[in-house]
């Protein structure tokens, strides 16, 4: 039996299993895949108060891991299959385990939202949906495209320029929805183009992309483009993972709360990018 159970080690269900034991509460975080979630695959941490010189998602989360781990926070890496949320004690199903506690945080947050197009499942991985803090030195002196305009497309595309011949960014909208500071980033590289008003609409190829087509958003003209090899990165939203808790009061997909984190189950809070709110960085997370 734990005193709390919490579900996801981003920087959100970290910082909470960290508070958790500092205040005497026996503390179990359950994590799918790896420590710092979603943080943990982008190229650069940046805006956050106390980063390291050249910090990356992979040296934030290990460093998240660390701190965890040495204040007492117990994290088992099992997916979380079913959830039983609403009686006094909580019971959390997982592929191996079964738990209970009378205490549950949600900090699962989101997952990258899927294009829905021709090819994308097809090539991912191959080409396609790859990850620019893994995979960009891949494409060093090839073509790469950007499929997104808000912050984090953006500053994986500046990050990308680094390795890449050419960087094409794809944006459905007249202008970009990044902040200022990346704007000013891109006006002075010349190896970054701009495709506004337009949409990824397919992807083709087998053992890696050989072409792509893009459609205006106003003419719905569709554009080919051969280009064997390049790398298409995708930053086109999220999706938040809350599949599994329909016993809570949703907004918009995400999990309503209170100003207290409470959520409309009595001792069940939900933290972090998986609750409605208006920004999603770390530092709203945390």
């Amino acid at each position: 039996m734990y005193d709390l159970i919490i579900i996801g080690a981003g920087p959100a269900g970290i910082s909470a299993g960290i508070y958790a034991v500092s205040r005497g509460m026996k503390t179990l975080i359950l994590e799918k895949n790896e420590v710092g979630g979603v943080i943990g695959n982008v190229s650069t941490v940046t805006h956050y108060a106390g980063i390291i010189e050249n910090e990356t998602g992979v040296t934030f989360a290990k460093r998240l891991e660390k701190q965890a781990v040495s204040a007492g926070v117990e994290i088992r890496y099992e997916e979380v299959i079913n959830v039983k949320l609403s009686s006094e004690l909580k019971v959390i199903t997982t592929a191996s385990n079964i738990y209970e506690t009378p205490n549950v945080i949600l900090a699962n947050g989101t997952s990258p939202r899927m294009l829905g197009i021709k090819g994308e499942k097809e090539l991912s991985g191959k080409g396609m949906r790859m990850n620019a803090g893994k995979h960009a030195e891949k494409y060093a002196g090839k073509h790469v495209y950007v499929v997104g305009g808000a912050d984090g497309a953006i500053k994986e595309a500046l990050y990308l320029a680094k390795f890449a011949k050419k960087v094409t960014i794809i944006h459905f909208e007249d202008q970009l929805g990044c902040i200022p500071e990346f704007k000013n980033k891109l006006s002075n590289l010349s190896n970054i183009e701009l495709k506004l008003h337009t949409r990824l609409h397919a992807v083709y190829g087998v053992d890696y992309v050989e072409k792509l087509e893009t459609i205006d958003e106003k003419t719905g003209e569709i554009a080919t483009i051969e280009d064997p090899e390049c790398g298409i990165f995708v930053y086109a939203g999220a999706t938040p993972n809350t599949a599994l808790y329909s016993e809570l009061k949703l907004e918009n997909g995400y999990i309503w709360t209170d100003d207290q984190m409470r959520t409309s189950i009595s001792e069940v809070y939900a933290i972090g990018d998986i609750r409605a709110k208006n920004i999603r960085q770390v530092s709203t997370a945390v």
